[in-house]
């Protein structure tokens, strides 16, 4: 992204063009990709700064509505829904034995795109943001060349500039991902059939994600995971309940294996692990880890430093360790959430423009799954390691009406508070809706003047039936404990 001072340059097709604008006119330019850029932009824009994105794609949206979350979650509540389907008694009785191809599961899943990149055309239409359609690349710490989709050449002087070019799929050297059996996160939205079994290398989040989208059509999974447990950063009874559940879908999970080798050819592919386990499936989907967008800059002209994956690193106010050169979204890896990419692009552009920036922290955690996971605050682990008196109240579906109603009766919400003050210090939800529910934790944990406790789900009337009401029946259940001792 680049911000445009009191003067702004631009070279097309070797003419050059030069205008003068006021300091409350202050041009931006964005090389976007969605949604840091895009809130980064917009917030520029509400403040009455004249702006301008550049975006790769020949449609807005980016990686996140094109190739990331949008079709990816898409995809799940696809599933999700056959999953319902199959299970409930009623359609039994239809007799219908005909199995969903991916294929036409993901052509259904990809019909909100359109209306994304329609959103969010008007989003910079409306703000009067310009969009330039091309990559964008450094000629020095100043100027950043535009090489257009339409064969044109621009050239744009910033004083300051935002890079939020996002990620993509790690690529290690020695895989060939032009084999038509060997899929990453990105190409495997472009799968032209329907695997009978598939070997998904890491578990990750993206990993345990595809493990249950390709689990629920039915097709025979191998969730090869280089550590002892499945996103070991969760809470340790989550991430059991994960591995249960991912097994008793038929997953087969394998701890502690490390990659050595590929083989493919047109009828298998066969991975090699370094325990001298040889397992062969129908494909691979190759999930271990991101790469940042960072190769095609030039950033080398200008000295920003990049790790070996082209991440950036940056400050407390998203500034990289060139002046007036800042970063926001995926490129400048964990949390790597769209919804830590919108706070981040909303505060570096306030950082630059007002001098106040906030670094973008206590993000909750939300895993698309079947079933889904969602947490916020401490977990178990962090609370013994750090000597601090819990206790846990758990709100079991199974026991919620709403619950019962839908059919959604795996999961929980467990609620860790202190023993002697009842102040909320976690919330960790597994199961349907979990990412929803706990925005209702959130929301009260940063409660100030003591409202952040345990007695404001003893004290509040929740609409029944909801699956919210699991914050009732945890907080009683978390009492019981105390009263119990």
């Amino acid at each position: 992204m680049i911000y445009l001072t009191t003067q702004a340059k631009k070279i097309r097709d070797n003419l050059y063009w030069e205008q003068t604008i006021g300091r409350s006119q202050l041009r931006f330019i964005g090389y976007w990709f969605r949604p840091s850029g895009e809130s980064a932009a917009i917030s520029a824009a509400k403040i009455g700064k004249r702006v301008a994105i550049v975006d790769n794609r020949e449609q807005v949206g980016g990686s996140c509505a094109h190739k990331g979350t949008i079709p990816s979650k898409s995809l799940r509540h696809v599933v999700k829904q056959v999953i319902q389907f199959k299970s409930n008694s009623l359609f039994h009785e239809i007799g219908d034995s005909r199995r969903l191809t991916f294929p036409n599961v993901l052509k259904s899943a990809k019909r909100v795109i359109p209306k994304q990149v329609e959103l969010h055309a008007a989003f910079y239409s409306r703000n009067r943001v310009a969009v330039h359609r091309g990559q964008a690349s450094f000629i020095d710490a100043n100027h950043v060349k535009l090489n257009l989709i339409d064969g044109a050449h621009e050239t744009i002087y910033a004083e300051n500039i935002v890079i939020a070019t996002g990620s993509r799929p790690y690529r290690p050297g020695d895989v060939d991902f032009n084999h038509p059996r060997i899929y990453d996160s990105d190409t495997i939205l472009d799968m032209q059939h329907t695997p009978r079994h598939i070997i998904i290398y890491g578990a990750g989040v993206i990993g345990c994600e595809y493990a249950s989208i390709f689990s629920g059509l039915g097709v025979r999974v191998d969730l090869i995971n280089n550590r002892d447990r499945l996103l070991s950063f969760l809470d340790d009874e989550i991430s059991d309940a994960l591995s249960y559940h991912l097994r008793d879908n038929s997953v087969t999970v394998r701890h502690g294996e490390e990659f050595e080798s590929i083989e493919a050819n047109d009828h298998s592919v066969t991975l090699h692990l370094k325990s001298g386990k040889r397992l062969r499936a129908d494909a691979i989907l190759w999930c271990n880890g991101r790469s940042g967008n960072t190769e095609n800059l030039n950033l080398s002209v200008v000295g920003v430093a990049s790790d070996h994956r082209g991440n950036l690193t940056v400050d407390d106010c998203y500034k990289t360790n060139v002046e007036h050169i800042y970063a926001v979204g995926d490129v400048i890896g964990a949390p790597s959430l769209a919804s830590a990419s919108y706070g981040q692009g909303r505060s570096v552009t306030s950082g630059i423009f007002n001098g106040q920036c906030k670094l973008v922290t206590d993000v909750p955690t939300g895993i698309y799954t079947l079933p889904e996971i969602s947490s916020i605050g401490k977990n178990e682990r962090e609370l013994t390691q750090a000597k601090i008196p819990y206790e846990v109240g758990r709100g079991l579906f199974k026991y919620i009406a709403r619950g019962q109603i839908s059919g959604e009766e795996v999961g929980m919400l467990k609620i860790l508070f202190h023993v002697d003050t009842l102040e909320l210090l976690g919330v960790h939800c597994f199961g349907a809706e979990a990412a929803e529910i706990v925005h209702i934790g959130q929301a009260i944990m940063n409660q100030k003047n003591g409202g952040n406790t345990l007695e404001y789900f003893l004290n509040t009337i929740f609409n029944y039936p909801t699956m919210a009401e699991a914050y009732r029946i945890a907080a009683l259940d978390g009492m019981n404990r105390i009263s119990r001792r």
